[in-house]
C-alpha cells in the first residue's frame, strides 16, 4: 500500500501594508485558527522584521513566528546574531529566521549591494549560525570580518533557530543548500518550481523548504480566482523568470506580458487555468489536495498570503484549508 502523499505545515503571511491596529489581531487570530505559523516580511519603506516578530511573538503563545527575511546587508552579521538570539531566547522554539540577499533595487538604494551577492550570503549565513551556535568566529572573508566575536554564555540561546535562506536562482540556492538550514521560496511556488529548486539547493543534511503562495479560499471557485488574480502581477517581470522557467506554461506567460502594456493588463489576461496552477485556490477541497501537491514536490512549509481588501476576513477563509 502507497505512502500517503505529505502534507507541508501551513502557515500564513502577515500582508506588509496590514494597518498597524491589525497586526496583533491577525497573529492572534491565526493562532487562534489553528495555524502553524504567521510569517512577517521586511520591504524596503515597510516595517522592521525583528520588531515585527517581536511583537507577534509577546502577544500569542504557541504558534511560530518566521521573519522571511532579512536582507544580509542591512546588519552586520554580529549584531544580528545578537537580535535573532535575544529573540530565540525569550521565545524558546517559536522562531525562525529567513536571510537573504534583499531584492537589488532596494539594496543598491541604501547602498548595500555587494559585488558579489553570492560569496556575501554564503559567508554571512555561515557566520550567523556559528555565532548562534556558541562558536567564537574567526573570519577574513571578502564581506564578512569578525575577530574572535562570540555571544556570551547567557545570551545563547536553548533552542537555535533555523536560518533560511530566502533565494531564487540556481546558484543561490546551492549556497543554501550548503550553508542554510532550510530555503524560502517567494511566490509563486508551482511544484514543478519546488522540485527544481530542491535540485538545486543538493542538501546533503535535512533541509526544510518554504513555500509562500498567494491563496484565496472560497466556495464559490470562481470567486476565490478573481480575488487572487491581482496577487500575481509581478510573475511576468525578469526577476520572477525563475519561479516560471520549469512550468510548461513559461514561454506562453512571457509572451503574454510581453504583448501587455502594464501589469494590470496582465493579471486581466491571465487565463484561470494559470491562475490556478500559480496559487492555492478554489474550494477548502481543492485548496487542500494543492497542498498535498506541494508536499509531494517537496514542501514542508506552505505559507499562504492572504487577498482581497480585508485580511482577517481572508484569514478566515483561508482556515478552510486546516
Amino acid at each position: 500500500m502507497p505512502s500517503p502523499t505529505p502534507s507541508p505545515t501551513v502557515g500564513v503571511l502577515l500582508p506588509r501594508d496590514l494597518p498597524t491596529d491589525l497586526i496583533l489581531p491577525f497573529a492572534r487570530r491565526a493562532e487562534e485558527l489553528g495555524f502553524g505559523s504567521v510569517w512577517v516580511v521586511e520591504d524596503l519603506g515597510f516595517r522592521g522584521g525583528i520588531a515585527q516578530a517581536a511583537a507577534v511573538l509577546a502577544s500569542t503563545s504557541r504558534i511560530r513566528v518566521g521573519i522571511g527575511l532579512l536582507p544580509a546587508g542591512a546588519r552586520n552579521v554580529g549584531f544580528a546574531a545578537m537580535e535573532i538570539a535575544s529573540l530565540a531566547q525569550l521565545f524558546p522554539g517559536r522562531t525562525d529566521i529567513g536571510v537573504g540577499h534583499g531584492m537589488p533595487g532596494w539594496m543598491r538604494s541604501v547602498g548595500q549591494w555587494p559585488r558579489s551577492p553570492l560569496t556575501f550570503l554564503h559567508e554571512y549565513i555561515d557566520a550567523l549560525r556559528a555565532l548562534l551556535r556558541g562558536a567564537t568566529v574567526e573570519r577574513r572573508g571578502r564581506y564578512v570580518h569578525l575577530d574572535g566575536v562570540r555571544l556570551e554564555s547567557d545570551a545563547l540561546p536553548e533552542v537555535v533557530p533555523d536560518i533560511l535562506a530566502g533565494v531564487r536562482g540556481p546558484k543561490s540556492l546551492a549556497v543554501s543548500g550548503e550553508v542554510a538550514d532550510g530555503t524560502i521560496l517567494a511566490e509563486p511556488v508551482a511544484p514543478e518550481y519546488a522540485q527544481a529548486a530542491l535540485g538545486h539547493i543538493a542538501a546533503t543534511r535535512p533541509h526544510r523548504l518554504v513555500a509562500y503562495n498567494v491563496a484565496s479560499v472560497d466556495a464559490d471557485p470562481e470567486a476565490a480566482l478573481a480575488a487572487a488574480r491581482p496577487g500575481l502581477e509581478w510573475v511576468g517581470e525578469p526577476d520572477w523568470h525563475a519561479h516560471i522557467a520549469p512550468l510548461p506554461i513559461a514561454r506562453e506567460l512571457v509572451e503574454l506580458r510581453a504583448a501587455c502594456s502594464t501589469r494590470e493588463e496582465f493579471t486581466r489576461r491571465l487565463p484561470d487555468a494559470w491562475v490556478s496552477r500559480l496559487t492555492v485556490t478554489g474550494t477548502p477541497e481543492t485548496a487542500r489536495a494543492r497542498l498535498r501537491e506541494l508536499g509531494g514536490a517537496g514542501v514542508t512549509d506552505a505559507v499562504l498570503a492572504p487577498v482581497g481588501p480585508d485580511p482577517l476576513k481572508a484569514l478566515e477563509s483561508l482556515a478552510g484549508v486546516l
